[in-house]
């Protein structure tokens, strides 16, 4: 350069026409499909012109240098840092689950338990006369005639024909319960009455021991019960 002369200066904004991102007319915190994007644009803009379109390329090319020796050298790029703000400010959303069939409602039971109420007392008709007849009646014969038997499993018999009874004929098995153990423990008491008055032998020279004779009121008043309790 002679003495005297001037440089050259550079024309004012060339610098900014250097940034390839200037160049693309982008932000430098541009996400790459923006970068693409802006890169067709531009080649659709300056069309059959082959300098336009290559400094539009040497943008673009010099764009991705520039991310790629930003990952190289561990650095987080602007865009990333961008892209990161906007997942953190705008959260997935939420997977959406199929809706339950509704599980059907099952009715709750209700216990309402009845008042307890005195029997009705009325007799027996049909099968629910003769059976307990029949069946007692075998106790009782057994009782008076066969020394061996034991009186405890007869009046246990005795108990369970008349709990059945009862529960056939008014349907109500707590209440069949109760009034078959009440009179079990209402003959045993009378029972254990006559064995302390008949102590000073039995009547009719009957071969009897004293569980017989505390039974027999028992199993009476069983065989009763099972025939007016209604």
């Amino acid at each position: 350069m002679s003495e005297g002369s001037v440089p050259p200066r550079s024309s004012p904004g060339s610098g900014e026409a250097d940034d390839p991102y200037v160049r693309l007319g982008i932000p430098h915190d541009s996400l790459f499909d923006d970068v693409q994007a802006a890169r067709q644009a531009r080649l659709e803009q300056v069309g059959d012109d082959p300098i336009a379109a290559s400094r539009v390329e040497a943008a673009y090319d010099a764009i991705l240098m520039d991310r790629l020796k930003e990952r190289q050298q561990g650095r987080v790029s602007s865009a990333a840092r961008t892209a990161s703000q906007r997942e953190q400010a705008t959260p997935p959303p939420r997977p959406v689950l199929p809706a339950l069939a509704g599980m059907p409602q099952l009715p709750v039971p209700r216990l309402s338990p009845s008042p307890p109420r005195m029997p009705t007392l009325a007799w027996a008709q049909g099968r629910d006369l003769w059976l307990p007849l029949i069946a007692d009646g075998v106790l009782l014969v057994l009782m008076l005639l066969v020394p061996a038997a034991t009186p405890e499993l007869l009046l246990a018999l005795a108990t369970g024909v008349t709990l059945l009874n009862l529960q056939r004929r008014n349907g109500r098995f707590l209440a069949a319960l109760g009034w078959s153990f009440g009179l079990l423990l209402t003959g045993l008491v009378l029972g254990a009455v006559l064995v302390g008055v008949l102590n000073a032998g039995l009547p009719f020279g009957l071969p009897l021991g004293a569980s017989q004779v505390q039974g027999l009121p028992a199993l009476l008043l069983l065989l009763l019960g099972a025939l007016l309790i209604a």
